[in-house]
């Protein structure tokens, strides 16, 4: 298989998985390294291909118009503060989309998380203690933005509200 053919099947793979697909199981599939995986991602990217890297793996956006409410929620907290706050937002019934700061250098950085169960959080806790990575928030001073997408406004104002009472939130 040629690198043209890998990549379409890396695109079919993607396209038809409602999970996302570690970089490691691509590579086992197709036959080639890890690395060989992070470069067609790279190049499919580049030619318009919507692949986005979460910590579960990579997945293909399809469309965001998933049913629910989305807002983005400020908050900063120290790094022991980390699952408390993502299980928070999870047990309120709420997907953490994603992770905001804004840096001095570069502008906003965004890391995609696309957490939705406690188990979710767990396997990201996991990850950020086994490769000693740093949380983007550690750039800010603990201070970073969430988008969040609930089933109801409900469960927005009924996450902020429990975030406020544990100090996490930032506010008007």
């Amino acid at each position: 298989m040629n690198a043209g053919e890998r990549r379409e099947r890396i695109v079919e793979i993607l396209s038809s998985s409602t999970q996302p697909v570690t970089g490691t199981s691509l590579a086992s599939v197709l036959g080639v390294t890890r690395q060989v995986i992070v470069q067609d991602v790279a190049v499919l990217r580049a030619r318009g291909e919507k692949i986005l890297a979460t910590p579960k793996g990579y997945t293909y956006w399809t469309d965001p118009g998933k049913t629910g409410i989305v807002k983005m929620i400020a908050v900063k907290h120290d790094f022991c503060d980390t699952e408390e706050e993502l299980l928070t937002m999870v047990d309120s019934g709420v997907e953490v989309i994603d992770v905001i700061v804004e840096h001095p250098v570069y502008g906003q950085l965004v890391g995609l998380l696309s957490l939705t169960t406690p188990k979710d959080v767990e396997e990201f806790m996991r990850t950020i203690e086994e490769t000693q990575a740093g949380l983007l928030s550690s750039l800010t001073d603990g201070v970073h933005l969430h988008t969040v997408r609930a089933p109801s406004k409900e469960h927005i104002d009924n996450l902020e509200k429990t975030l406020a009472e544990k100090g996490l939130l930032i506010s008007d």
